[in-house]
C-alpha cells in the first residue's frame, strides 16, 4: 500500500510562488494534476522512475517537478502564478512500471488571487 499525501497549497497573489510536496514511498513515477472548478483534471507534470519529467504547455517556464529519493518526496516548484492556476492540486503515484497512477493523494488548494 502506497500512502500519498500532499502539502505545500495556500493562497497567494499572482506573480507569488508555491511549493507543493508529496509524500509517497517506493514508486515507479508520480505526477501532479490539477483540476479547477467546472473543468477537467489537466496533468501538470510528471516525473519517470529515471527522472526524466515532463510539464504541461500551460505551465512550462513557471513550474518545475522534482524528487528528493532520500525522503520520498515529490515537488511543484510553482512560480509567476496566474489567476488561471487556481485548483485542486493532486499528486499521483504508480507503485509498477507502467506508469499508471494508481494512488492519489487528498489534494491540496491553491488559490491565486490579483
Amino acid at each position: 500500500q502506497v500512502h500519498v499525501r500532499e502539502s505545500g497549497g495556500g493562497s497567494v497573489q499572482a506573480g507569488g510562488s508555491l511549493r507543493l510536496s508529496c509524500t509517497a514511498s517506493e514508486v515507479y513515477c508520480a505526477a501532479w494534476f490539477r483540476r479547477a472548478p467546472g473543468q477537467e483534471r489537466e496533468e501538470v507534470a510528471s516525473i519517470d522512475s529515471d527522472g526524466s519529467t515532463t510539464v504541461a504547455d500551460s505551465v512550462k517556464g513557471r513550474f518545475t517537478i522534482s524528487q528528493d529519493n532520500a525522503k520520498n518526496t515529490l515537488y511543484l516548484q510553482m512560480n509567476s502564478l496566474k489567476l488561471e492556476d487556481t485548483a485542486m492540486y493532486y499528486c499521483a503515484a504508480s507503485s509498477t512500471k507502467s506508469c499508471i497512477y494508481n494512488y492519489w493523494g487528498q489534494g491540496t488548494q491553491v488559490t491565486v488571487s490579483s
